[in-house]
């Protein structure tokens, strides 16, 4: 099933086409397909108990904020004019983007590990549920947490 859109000034129109058949039966009776102006509706099948609808509309750009592509371009154009070290923040930049790559291939090779992530899903349900128990489920563990989290935002500032 192919969906395409054409877009006018006042809303966007969806139309459904290149289907072999006016009607398409989904799991049940079949839902007859018909273009709708403006919005999409998800019919109710009969018989069935389910009783809401759901309507779909593209708004203009007229209603929204449009983001200027010059205006855009001219604040990073500033924004890098005032940076002093700029081989600096390249490097950092490819660094970051090293790292990045780095790490979705350690994460790609763990995941095809049989049994690994699965294992790895457990730790992580099990520390959630050892912080909630230590951190959240009480008062005065609570205002632990925050006190640990305020003397932790010192230290990272240099207030402390």
């Amino acid at each position: 099933m192919a969906l395409a859109s054409s877009t006018s000034m006042a809303a966007t129109t969806v139309f459904m086409h290149r289907l072999p058949a006016t009607k398409l039966a989904v799991h049940g009776p079949a839902l007859p397909l018909r273009r709708i102006p403006n919005s999409v509706q998800l019919n109710q099948f009969a018989g069935s108990r389910m009783s809401s609808q759901l309507h779909f509309r593209a708004s203009s750009s007229d209603e929204s904020s449009p983001i200027d592509a010059n205006e855009l371009f001219t604040d990073l154009k500033e924004k890098w004019d005032a940076v002093e070290d700029k081989s600096t923040v390249l490097l950092y930049g490819g660094g970051a983007i090293v790292a990045l790559w780095l790490a979705t291939i350690v994460v790609g090779a763990i995941n095809s590990v049989p049994l690994l992530p699965k294992l790895l899903e457990l730790v992580g349900l099990g520390y959630t549920g050892w912080f909630v128990y230590r951190y959240l489920l009480y008062k005065s563990s609570r205002k632990e947490l925050v006190e640990d989290i305020e003397a932790l935002k010192k230290k990272i500032s240099g207030v402390e």
